[in-house]
């Protein structure tokens, strides 16, 4: 199976897309996770940029905007329309409200399998807070009442809203690891969702706790034959990047961390590969 470790653009959005891709590139990424760009020559450019670096995509469709159910639902198809212009390998959907009723989630993941048959191009709900992700307990409802949802992963939100390493979790858990087709690595602990940084011997037991979660996701899909599977190095800018008092500067480098971790994972998970 072949990883494909991919770059946020989370975090280097200052930056103009062509110095971007030719950073990533240099990094040794094998592509970039990030937001399609509303303007259409921005958009025809970014295409080309892909192309001329070789990288590939996945579209993170996390726009789609509404105050109440019917306002989201048309945000929502009009943000995964415009997901599909760089031909992604996935889209990663930050899909519906953490407020909308079970059936109002339904219907959210209706309209995504809707667009997903239609275009012939998978999604990935993220399990992130504020969404219909954001938590084990309503994963666990949504898992039972619809059989076909593919995920994205990012654990580190479930470890911060249940205050916990998910051990009273481990049912649902493990559904959400065959349900993984995009992973967000990322690691967080019980009272955040983000470490300062996962190369200090102190946050050792958080580390490890996600590489675990990753090697069960790998092989996994290994397991079932899948050529290959998207992962994104995704620890963030401030206010996720933990700042120093009282000038609120970073404290350690976001490129850095995600380049660490992106080294990390090829190197661990090599052999599963």
């Amino acid at each position: 199976m072949n990883l494909k470790i991919l770059c946020p653009q989370w975090g280097s959005e200052h930056l103009e897309n062509e110095v971007f891709l030719e950073k990533v590139k240099q990094a040794g990424y094998d592509g970039i996770d990030a937001p399609i760009p509303e303007n259409k020559n921005e958009r025809l450019r970014l295409i080309r940029l892909l192309e001329d670096y070789k990288l590939q995509m996945v579209s993170h469709q996390h726009q789609a905007k509404g105050d109440n159910f019917y306002a989201f639902c048309k945000s929502f198809e009009y943000y995964l329309e415009l997901s599909t212009e760089t031909n992604p390998i996935l889209i990663n959907s930050h899909s519906g409200r953490d407020w909308f009723s079970l059936e109002e989630q339904l219907k959210v993941l209706e309209i995504a399998e809707s667009f997903s048959n239609k275009h012939n191009i998978r999604i990935a709900h993220e399990t992130h807070r504020g969404r219909i992700g954001y938590c084990p307990q309503n994963m666990q409802e949504i898992f039972l009442r619809n059989k076909t949802i593919s995920i994205t992963s990012d654990f580190s939100h479930w470890v911060c809203v249940t205050e916990s390493y998910l051990e009273n979790f481990q049912e649902v858990l493990g559904e959400a690891i065959q349900r993984t087709i995009h992973v967000h690595a990322r690691v967080g602990f019980p009272e955040g969702p983000q470490i300062p940084d996962p190369r200090l011997p102190y946050w050792s037991e958080s580390v490890d706790f996600f590489m675990n979660l990753w090697k069960r996701i790998i092989e996994q899909q290994k397991h079932i034959g899948t050529n290959e599977l998207t992962i994104t190095c995704e620890f963030g800018p401030v206010p996720y990047m933990w700042t120093s008092a009282p000038n609120n500067n970073p404290v350690v480098s976001q490129w850095g961390i995600n380049v660490y971790m992106m080294q990390l994972l090829r190197k661990t998970f090599d052999d599963i590969k």
